[in-house]
C-alpha cells in the first residue's frame, strides 16, 4: 500500500471518529478547512508554479 493511500485511509478514519465524537457542524468546519485551504493555495499559484508543482509530483523515467 502506498504512503498516499495510507494517509487517505487514516484521514477518513479520523473524520469518521471526529464526526461521531464532536457535533456535526464543528466536524464539517474542520473537514472543510482541511480541504479548502490547500485548494485555495493551489488556485493562487501562477501557471509556471503549478507546472513546476505537477512536474515535481510526477515520476520521470528519463533524463
Amino acid at each position: 500500500m502506498s504512503p498516499r493511500t495510507k494517509a487517505v485511509l487514516i484521514g477518513g478514519a479520523a473524520a469518521i471518529i471526529l464526526f461521531w465524537i464532536l457535533p456535526g457542524w464543528f466536524t464539517a468546519l474542520i473537514i472543510l478547512g482541511v480541504i479548502a485551504v490547500p485548494v485555495a493555495a493551489y488556485l493562487m499559484l501562477d501557471p509556471s508554479q503549478k507546472r513546476r508543482l505537477r512536474d515535481r509530483g510526477r515520476r520521470r523515467l528519463g533524463p
